[in-house]
């Protein structure tokens, strides 16, 4: 990896009011340790408000803070020319509309053709931040809107803000089962106690909040649309799973279950279906450079689009109330 002097700023947000400095910093920049912070500080390289300060000195928010060190590349993976469906693009940030079917980050087993493979051969600056400016994902089989950071200051902004929960994130989903009413999920999230790659709600987790609204019923399936306060991995599936209303194509969280006396045309769109049915549909951000607010939507992909219609297709032969049981057939 090289290296390369780097500067940029950031505004403590007053959020932090009453935090030391060095866990405010810690809290904006979370790739490095408090303990490097701290070396930065007694070093000069970060200045607050244009001037030294200590890293137990409590911070008041929007104090300005000064950095001029010498970065290393973040990351080493390589960029690789594809497409990306861009919503939004300035200098400071991306928004990204992700595709079904792509990984977010490179790991095992997915080292090329990733979104930050692309990101890094779109942007090359990108290079010098963590995680290529991503600060947030999506699963791998979950479409939708992303936003990523092009320098520090809006990486350092965007970090706050979803700390804060300031972040707009909404979902549509397609679960399995008559929905009565919209609720809230709390339940804390860690891993599954035997399964290790399954998150599970479980006491020894950290807090969740996932709020849902229903937007259609059908006669076995409900469409909903969800808010998320935090971003717990698998949040949304685990969560409705845990109340009784798996998503739709979610094999880790459900099972492959088709309704008795099903239309044709649903019952061939539940069996094509391979992934869970989510989609983050919009997203809402203060912008790290004006600080105006800034939404933006993607429309539903084609499978999700073409499940619902043989719902509907379907519920126009069959009525059932809301909360009443159907049987499935266990496959």
């Amino acid at each position: 990896m090289s290296t390369h002097p780097k500067q940029f700023s950031l505004t403590i947000p007053s959020q932090m009011a009453g935090y030391r400095l060095d866990k405010a910093l810690a809290e904006l920049l979370p790739d490095y340790s408090r303990s490097r912070l701290q070396d930065w500080l007694q070093a000069g390289y970060i200045l607050i408000n244009a001037g030294p300060a200590k890293g137990k000195e409590k911070v008041r928010g929007g104090e300005q803070v000064q950095l001029s060190i010498s970065l290393k590349e973040e990351v080493d993976w390589q960029a690789q020319e594809q497409s990306l469906e861009i919503i939004y693009e300035d200098e400071a940030i991306l928004v990204i509309n992700k595709p079904v079917g792509l990984v977010v980050h490179p790991g095992a087993g997915h080292q090329e053709h990733t979104l930050v493979n692309a990101l890094l051969y779109y942007a090359p600056e990108l290079v010098h931040l963590p995680r290529a400016g991503l600060v947030h994902r999506l699963d791998k089989d979950t479409s939708g809107l992303l936003v990523v950071a092009r320098n520090w200051s809006a990486h350092a902004q965007l970090i706050a803000q979803l700390q804060s929960k300031e972040f707009l994130k909404e979902y549509q989903a397609i679960v399995q089962g008559v929905l009565i009413a919209g609720g809230t999920v709390t339940g804390a999230i860690g891993r599954h106690p035997t399964q290790r790659v399954r998150m599970a709600v479980v006491e020894t987790g950290k807090e969740a909040v996932t709020h849902y609204r229903v937007i259609q019923r059908y006669r076995a399936y409900s469409h909903i649309q969800v808010r998320l306060e935090t971003g717990r991995t698998h949040q949304i599936r685990v969560h409705l799973a845990h109340q009784g209303f798996p998503l739709v194509g979610d094999l880790t969280y459900g099972r492959l279950q088709l309704p008795a006396q099903g239309s044709a045309q649903l019952l061939q769109e539940l069996r094509n279906f391979r992934r869970q049915a989510l989609h983050a549909s919009r997203l809402g951000l203060y912008h790290p450079q004006s600080k105006q607010w800034m939404e933006w939507q993607a429309p539903l992909p084609e499978d999700m689009q073409q499940l619902l219609k043989a719902l509907t297709l379907d519920k126009a032969d069959f009525s059932l109330a809301p909360g009443s049981k159907l049987k499935f057939t266990k496959l």
